[in-house]
This record gives structure tokens, sequence and C-alpha cells, in this order.
């Protein structure tokens, strides 16, 4: 038997019929904003991709993380775990005066009610992951298929990798990858991983390298083999770099030494 699950959800606000302004925060692509709510953080949009607003989707937190590229002005809604919703006008600016905001429940828009939910909160967890999961791959299929242009590449003992394509969507950032395997050797694939870098590795003081987390991974190959290559995607939570940041990329072989470096 089949179950049918119907949520209505009704916005109420206290402004409906005089709204007042929005307060605007602002951020750059240098520092990180830090956004405090009174609750843990249910879900988080920006309005353009020149703005990203990060935080814990895994375990609940109450803060975020804001960082920017110049670009004409956004907006931020953000829904808070007992359904609060807050709102607020994103602006770039070069220098900023305030990295920290504390915000009041008194800042709350409005409540978010779901007047009738079926379903226990593990089941339709589980839904909405399946429901992205199959987002993920319907759009990674969709980067696929356009045509293989390299934006940085690396090449090592008879192998090559590209890196492709980056493109931002939703809350996600997808990046597309090439592989081709010229040598006389099956390659055997130990980990991908990408890293955000910061700073020279000459001067450990100031030289950050963070691991990016990844959400999916679409046609990742196991085994890349001899005379053969292969296109991918990985999936990763939307991020923006610094001024002074670069993309590193390693493709690390299993059980040998031979490994790939992009510098994007």
């Amino acid at each position: 038997m089949k179950a049918y699950i119907i949520i209505t959800v009704i916005i109420f606000s206290n402004y409906l019929r005089a709204q007042k302004p929005l307060d605007t925060i602002y951020a750059n692509e240098s520092k990180n904003v830090a956004l405090f709510f009174p609750e843990s953080i249910r879900q988080g949009i920006t309005g353009a991709n020149h703005f990203v607003f990060t935080y814990n989707r895994e375990k609940e937190q109450s803060f975020g993380l804001l960082q920017a590229t110049p670009g004409i002005e956004s907006n931020l809604l953000a829904i808070t775990k007992n359904g609060k919703i807050y709102s607020y006008i994103l602006k770039y600016k070069k220098q900023l005066g305030e990295l920290n905001y504390f915000i009041t429940e008194e800042e709350s828009i409005g409540m978010e009610y779901p007047t009738t939910i079926e379903q226990s909160p593990i089941l339709k967890s589980q839904s909405l992951h399946k429901n992205r999961v199959k987002y993920f791959q319907k759009f990674s299929g969709y980067l696929l298929k356009s045509r293989d242009v390299s934006i940085v590449t690396d090449r090592n003992k008879g192998l090559k990798l590209q890196l492709q394509k980056i493109t931002y969507n939703g809350s996600e950032v997808y990046l597309v990858f090439g592989v081709k395997n010229n040598s006389e050797i099956d390659f055997e694939v130990g980990y991908l991983k990408v890293f955000r870098v910061n700073g020279n590795n000459r001067r450990k003081a100031s030289y950050q390298r963070l691991e990016q987390e990844i959400v999916y991974e679409h046609s990742m190959p196991n085994v890349v083999e001899k005379d053969k290559s292969n296109r991918f995607v990985i999936v990763f939570p939307k991020f923006v770099l610094g001024k002074n940041e670069k993309l590193e990329i390693e493709l690390q072989e299993l059980n040998g030494d031979r490994k790939l470096l992009l510098k994007n």
C-alpha cells in the first residue's frame, strides 16, 4: 500500500502588513563572517552564487559562515530548528567592520509551520537523502554530456589528469574531471582529495591546507585501465576561494607511487 504524504507549509509573520526593512550583512572573500543564531540552523540559502553560506548539515550547530566575491547585492534566508525564519540583505564589501553577528529571536521575520506530517523524522530524513542523491546523479550526468575542456592538467608516468569544469548549483559545487592512462599498467585509484590552500608551504606559520568534504561521487573509477580514459564528477558543499587561496587536487595510486597533482 502506497503512503501519500502531504505537507503544507504556512509562513506566518507579524510583518505582513508593514514588514520592517531587512538588516544588511557584509562579507568578502578573504575573511569568514560568522552568524550565530539562537537555535541550530536547519536550512540556509543565498540568492546568488557569489555569496556562500556554509553550516554543518550533519551535526546540529547554531552558527554558519558567510563569504562573498564581488557582485551585486543578494539575500540570505535561514530557518532554525524551531521553525523561526530569518532574512537579511547581503552585500560585498572589501573592508569589513564586523566579523561576528549574534542574532536574537526578535530578529525573526516569522514562523514556518508544518501542519500535517505523517512521516517519522527518520523516514523523512532517508527520503530527503535519496532525493538529494537522485538530483546529484541527474545533474552530474548532465555535466558529463558537455565536451571536455581542460582548466588545468597534470601528467606523470603516462597518466593524465584534468580538471575540466567547475559548476555551482544550489548549495553544492560540482567538479568535472578527466583521467587517461597511456601507460602499460592499469592505474588503481587509491584516493582523490581536494584541498583549499592558503599561503606558501615554505612559510609554515601562514600555510593552511584544508581538505574539502566530498558529498557525492559520480562515475568515479576504481581502476583506469591502460589505454583507457574516464570522466567523472565529484560534488562538494559550495565554497568560494579567497583572494589568496588556491585549489589543489591529488589523485594517488593504490599500492603504488604514481601520483597526480592539480593546482588551480
